[in-house]
């Protein structure tokens, strides 16, 4: 059975009180339903980026924003496809989290699936690696040099089920949901279960459990910001951990920590992006838009997509097309999205 070893050092401790205190400012805020979809549009924007980024994808971020609307780039196909599957598994995650379900082995399978579409030959997507995996960094000149080896490949299977287990476990125990996130991160990444796209589900996980366990901050902080400004930090927190070959029974407190200290950073990040557009403080009551549940499903679609048709609308909401139709001219009514194209070509976007 897979028994992490850790302590929650007082630095820890310190850190999570305070990404608590700012979790409850955030959630209390009196948010108008414009600004908050901006903000979730923005951080998906900056996620699908970063964790694509770190992983070696050239895109720019007006780029990839481009991209999750559906429009046209001047860029490779390889690139574009990432941040598309990317996109992909994270309205799968947005779908599951709602639920409470602990994650199986089959979605993580089926996640790795919608990861990897056209980007890896099709027994290697949605399937463990089927040999041994290295992970080394390149020297300059050609030269590279092994940074870590993961397990055998016949364990694989085993070891995910034993985390999986462990997170169930987890959830039973009330193990704080960051501890959670952070044990998961660097269980799943030391493992290395695919041939490629480890770092990003280890990333996209993590963010499903944080998502699960309503420690999302309104689905506004961007961990993998703070990843990929920091990326040596990031290698070497996992290697402090991971050593050179894969191993059990490490003391993971350092990792903790540092994972810890990067959710503080973004928390506050999340909370001056808050403080800027005036959340909080509605200076004209005329300005407050009160959104039903359907709206509100309307609007987190938006945020994720960029753009969306009536035919979207009719899918998400399982409702006749008369019906989508009436759902977004209420929301053009109230300015919060603007109806783009005519006839079979209408879209809508939020507004600026």
């Amino acid at each position: 059975m897979f028994k992490p070893v850790y302590n929650i050092s007082p630095q820890i401790l310190k850190n999570i009180s305070e990404i608590a205190e700012i979790k409850a400012v955030i959630e209390r805020s009196k948010v108008l339903p414009l600004n908050e979809a901006q903000l979730k549009r923005q951080a998906i924007v900056r996620m699908a980026h970063t964790s694509t980024s770190i992983e070696g994808n050239p895109l720019a971020e007006f780029q990839v924003d481009k991209v999750l609307a559906g429009m046209s780039i001047n860029a490779d196909d390889k690139s574009i496809q990432e941040v598309r599957n990317y996109q992909k598994v994270l309205q799968s995650i947005e779908q599951m989290s709602p639920s409470k379900k602990s994650i199986s082995i089959e979605d993580i399978l089926k996640l790795h699936g919608q990861m990897m579409t056209n980007l890896l030959e099709d027994k290697k997507t949605g399937h463990f690696r089927p040999g041994p995996i290295f992970v080394v960094d390149e020297l300059g000149d050609g030269r590279e040099k092994l940074r870590y080896e993961g397990p055998p490949a016949a364990k694989v299977a085993f070891l995910i089920q034993e985390l999986v287990k462990w997170l169930a476990e987890a959830d039973q125990e009330g193990i704080h949901p960051i501890i959670k996130a952070a044990i998961f991160h660097l269980q799943f990444v030391t493992i290395h279960p695919f041939s490629d796209g480890n770092g990003r589900m280890a990333r996209l996980l993590t963010t499903f459990i944080l998502y699960r366990d309503s420690w999302d901050f309104r689905r506004i902080i961007v961990l993998e910001d703070y990843y990929n400004r920091d990326r040596l930090g990031y290698y070497n927190a996992l290697n402090v951990i991971q050593g050179n070959h894969y191993h059990e029974g490490e003391d993971s407190t350092f990792w903790i920590e540092y994972f810890v200290q990067g959710f503080l950073v973004e928390a506050r990040k999340a909370a001056e992006s808050i403080a800027q557009i005036g959340f909080g403080k509605v200076s004209d009551i005329s300005e407050q838009v009160f959104l039903d549940k359907d709206e509100i499903k309307i609007m987190d679609f938006l945020s994720t997509t960029g753009r969306m048709t009536s035919n979207d609308v009719e899918d998400i909401l399982n409702v006749a097309k008369r019906t989508s139709q009436l759902k977004l001219k209420g929301l053009v009514d109230k300015k919060l999205i603007t109806l783009k194209g005519k006839g079979p070509s209408t879209y809508y976007i939020l507004n600026s």
